[in-house]
């Protein structure tokens, strides 16, 4: 489970969030909508731990993003897209190994959770080649893998199919269904309403750092009279964002 209390954080001036609380139950995909800039990603990278807080508090899996960072990290899968962070000289299969390593996973249970996944992700042709060497969506094949390497509880996924072609984007939701399916606790920004339709079972909308609408989609289409997400959206941020 995620719970979000009043959570905020300003660069100098400019308050990135903004005062959000809400809470993720486990088993479901939470979806973070919001145009670039809205203050999605400074969100997920603070329940990551990879960013403190100005004000508030969150818990990830019953530990406190600042006096459990530790803990938080251990419990968590992380994937921002467009930064696979790979070792362009390692192979694919040394670059989930090293990130097991990293979550303190013995060798034997690491080449197992690379068998099972390498199938998942169809990746057993290019497993033994340098990640340099690779397609955008083979790269974010692998960089999925390494962040559930560890069997996390709860994973958080930044724009997950930026960037990716049609086949990739099918390939990485298909993933993440999956996810839900072993029980994952998920929360997914994206700013593409027909992925957060497909995947999340509820949805929050975050604009200039606040979280301005939140529910299911039925909650949603039923309160804004609107059976057209976009429109939803549209009608919420205006078209535009600051920051």
């Amino acid at each position: 489970m995620i719970e979000i209390q009043n959570i905020s954080k300003h660069f100098d001036k400019v308050v990135a969030v903004n005062k959000i609380s809400l809470k993720v139950n486990n088993g479901e995909i939470f979806g973070l909508l919001g145009e670039n800039g809205a203050g999605k990603t400074t969100t997920l990278r603070m329940l990551a731990t990879m960013l403190k807080p100005t004000s508030g508090r969150a818990k990830l899996a019953g530990f406190d993003i600042i006096k459990d960072a530790e803990k938080v990290r251990g419990s968590i899968g992380i994937l921002f897209g467009g930064e696979t962070g790979l070792y362009d000289r390692l192979s694919c299969e040394e670059n989930i190994a090293y990130f097991g390593q990293l979550n303190d996973m013995k060798t034997p249970e690491i080449k197992e959770r690379i068998k099972v996944l390498s199938k998942a992700f169809g990746m057993d042709s290019y497993l033994k080649r340098r990640a340099g060497k690779l397609s955008k969506g083979m790269k974010q094949k692998v960089a999925f893998a390494r962040s559930i390497i560890h069997n996390p509880d709860i994973m958080l996924f930044d724009e997950p199919t930026s960037g990716l072609d049609i086949s990739s984007i099918r390939g990485v939701q298909e993933f993440i269904k999956n996810c839900k399916e072993e029980g994952k606790t998920i929360i997914l920004s994206s700013h593409s309403m027909s992925e957060v339709e497909k995947l999340c079972d509820r949805v929050g909308i975050i604009n200039k750092g606040s979280l301005v609408e939140y529910g299911t989609l039925e909650e949603l289409k039923q309160k804004h009279s609107d059976e057209d997400l976009e429109e939803i959206f549209i009608k919420l941020v205006g078209g535009k964002n600051e920051h």
